[in-house]
This record gives C-alpha cells, sequence and structure tokens, in this order.
C-alpha cells in the first residue's frame, strides 16, 4: 500500500483542474501582451482569472497580481514594502517560512531595517501583547505573521493582528499559503496590506501563486522587465498556471465546508488512534481544532534509536510524510520551528498533512506502520 500524507508539501491537481489547463494549452497559444487577436484571446483569460480569484477573496481585480509562487510573493511584498513604504523596523515570528524569515534576515543583514522577533508560548502561539509592546515602541513598521504554521499548523489570530497593526499604523503581511483555499478569505472585512498564496498547496499546478496587494499600498516591482501584471511584474505570463490556480481555488470555495469536516474528522481520528496505539505520543503545537489548521498534525514520537531513519522508514513501507527533527543530523539542519519550541532533540518528529482524497484505511495503515516500527526499535 501507499499512502500521502504531505499535502502541505504539495497537494494532487484536481482532475478539473488538469482539464481546464488542457483545453487552454490546446486551444490558446497567444501572448497575453500581444496586439493582435491570438495575444488579446488569451489576455482575456488571464485577466478572467485574476477576476475570479478577486471575487473569491472579495477583493478589486486591480489588487491581485500573478507570481510563480508562493515564496515570489512573499519577496515581492516584503522587499518593496521597505524600499517604498518607507520602513526601517520589521516584526515577525521565529516560526515563519523561511521565504519570509529568511528575506527579513537579509534586509536586515544589509541595514536596511532593525527586526524583533515576536515572543510564543510553549505551545508556539504568538503573544499578541509582546506585538502591541513593540508596535508601541517603533511606529510605521512591518509586520510579518502567518495566518497557519506549515510545520506543526498553529493558526494566528489575523483579524486580531490585523486591529492591532492599524492602531499603530503597521504595515501587515501575512503568508496563507497553508490555508489559501481552506478557509475562506474576506479580505472586504479584514485590515490586512498583504497575502499569499500557491496554486500546488489547493489541487492546482506549481509553479505560480498570487500576491494580493491592498488599494492604498502603492509599491514597485520586484521583477523588471515587461510592463505584465499592470507594470508589477516583468516576464510572460504563465498562463495555464493562471487559469489552473484560478479553477482550484474556484473548487475549493464550492466544496470547502464538506472537505474541510472530512479532513478534520481524519485528522481528529489519526489523533486518537496514535494516541492508543503509542501512548508516549505528543503533539508538537496546538492540538485544540479552533487553534490549529485542520490539515496538519505533527506528532513526537519515543521510538529514539531510528529517530534519524524514521521518515526512510516510513518512506520504504509506503507512508509519505514529512517531519524533522530539533537538532542537527548529517547534512540536514533540523527544522527551525521545532528548535524555537524546544522540542525534545531526541525524539523523532513526522508531520502528517491531509486532503480530501485522503482515507480512514489509510489512516489505520499509518498508525499500525508507526506503531510497528515504534515497537520494534525500543
Amino acid at each position: 500500500m501507499q499512502v500521502y500524507f504531505d499535502n502541505a508539501a504539495t497537494t494532487p491537481l484536481e482532475p478539473e483542474v488538469i482539464k481546464v489547463m488542457t483545453e487552454t494549452m490546446q486551444e490558446n497559444f497567444g501572448n497575453p501582451s500581444s496586439i493582435h487577436a491570438h495575444g488579446r484571446q488569451v489576455k482575456t483569460i488571464v485577466e478572467k482569472a485574476r477576476k475570479t480569484v478577486a471575487g473569491l477573496l472579495k477583493a478589486s481585480p486591480s489588487e491581485i497580481f500573478f507570481t510563480s509562487g508562493g515564496t515570489e510573493a512573499d519577496n515581492m511584498a516584503i522587499v518593496r514594502s521597505i524600499i517604498d513604504l518607507g520602513i526601517t523596523h520589521a516584526i515577525t515570528s521565529p516560526l515563519e517560512h523561511h521565504a519570509v524569515l529568511h528575506t527579513l534576515e537579509e534586509q536586515e543583514k544589509r541595514g536596511l531595517i532593525h527586526l524583533d522577533l515576536i515572543r510564543l508560548d510553549e505551545l508556539g502561539n504568538v503573544d499578541l501583547a509582546h506585538l502591541r509592546e513593540l508596535l508601541a515602541a517603533n511606529p510605521r513598521t512591518f509586520v510579518s505573521l502567518m495566518h497557519a504554521n506549515n510545520e506543526i499548523g498553529n493558526l494566528t489570530d489575523i483579524r486580531a493582528v490585523a486591529e492591532i497593526c492599524k492602531e499603530f499604523n503597521a504595515v501587515f503581511h501575512s503568508d496563507t499559503v497553508q490555508t489559501m483555499g481552506h478557509y475562506v478569505h474576506d479580505l472586504s472585512d479584514l485590515q490586512i496590506d498583504f497575502i499569499t498564496g500557491a496554486a500546488h498547496k489547493f489541487h492546482g499546478p506549481k509553479g505560480v501563486g498570487f500576491l494580493y496587494v491592498n488599494g492604498r499600498n502603492k509599491i514597485q516591482p520586484l521583477i523588471y522587465g515587461g510592463a505584465q501584471e499592470r507594470n508589477m511584474r516583468g516576464g510572460t505570463e504563465n498562463v495555464y498556471g493562471i487559469v489552473g490556480l484560478a479553477k482550484a481555488l474556484e473548487l475549493c470555495y464550492q466544496e470547502m465546508e464538506q472537505h474541510r469536516a472530512h479532513i478534520q474528522g481524519l485528522k481528529d481520528y489519526m489523533l486518537s488512534a496514535l494516541r492508543e496505539a503509542i501512548p508516549a505520543v505528543t503533539v508538537n503545537g496546538n492540538s485544540e481544532a479552533e487553534k490549529s489548521l485542520y490539515t496538519v498534525l505533527n506528532v513526537s514520537l519515543p521510538c529514539t534509536e531510528i529517530a534519524d531513519m524514521l521518515l526512510f522508514s516510513l518512506d520504504i513501507a509506503g507512508v509519505s510524510a514529512s517531519g524533522g527533527s530539533a537538532c542537527s543530523s548529517g547534512s540536514e539542519i533540523g527544522s527551525h520551528v521545532l528548535r524555537a519550541l524546544a522540542c525534545d532533540t531526541n525524539r523523532p518528529s513526522v508531520r502528517f498533512s491531509f486532503s480530501k482524497y485522503n482515507t480512514r484505511e489509510e489512516v489505520d495503515f499509518v498508525v499500525k506502520t508507526l506503531k510497528d516500527l515504534c515497537e520494534n526499535h525500543q
């Protein structure tokens, strides 16, 4: 049996997404920047996709810019905000994706900003009181806090963060890559400056994403070249990817509640089964449903004898998952998220991430495999 529980890394393409992308490939090959009929036809397709994304997020089409993915979108928001919006101070969390953390650290190395890291509690939740303290001492700050952590699944109340940022006139960016397509984002009712999306996290194609830029912010391109994306991103548009992104997001919004109930049920079922099969198992991060991304479960296991080989052993057994330890091992640098939480460096951790395609039968297979591995290496 082969099972896939690494959907936080990437998701399988939705058949309807493949269909619409294939049709576009076969029937529309023009360059959307060309002024002739073939180009205009493709330009219309791109703008229709933009309107679809904007409509789902309750934003203006002029606020949606297509990119190569979430990393580029994060970089664009961060780098251009610092240059164009007069930012000299930034606040983020030690648990952020490296697309955010490394980018901000690089800006600090260049002397462009001073970077503060917000305090966390023992479960990895951000300390909003500390955020308020930092903002009070540093007006006109850039704040970047992800909606949901990609490793442990912790959810941040971005509405509360937005209200605090508004109070101090701070610029607020949230990496929403892990929640896009899984939660409703109503940008007409959220005081936020930038959010990001990557199609392959919600059953769309790889290599395409988007950045939402609130209309009140005027920034310049990160990538220069042509006048694509209304002069905001040089380079010929990834037309087929953009079409696939829009269709994937549209399907997610149509089926969101049904799939959320199914996936949350699988996550709860796996955690209960793991606790019964391996009593010493613990959860990394928040285990409360309302404070945790329903697609991610990160657990720490007692089988210390095979800590360095656990993911390999799971792979050999037919289970695709992600993980890591809090410490370095060989050429691996370990998980900066688990290190920040001061997790037990001797215990291996595994991240299981779910999609609508997973089943209880697959969960049973994973639990039995883990139980056998732990029992055989005690």
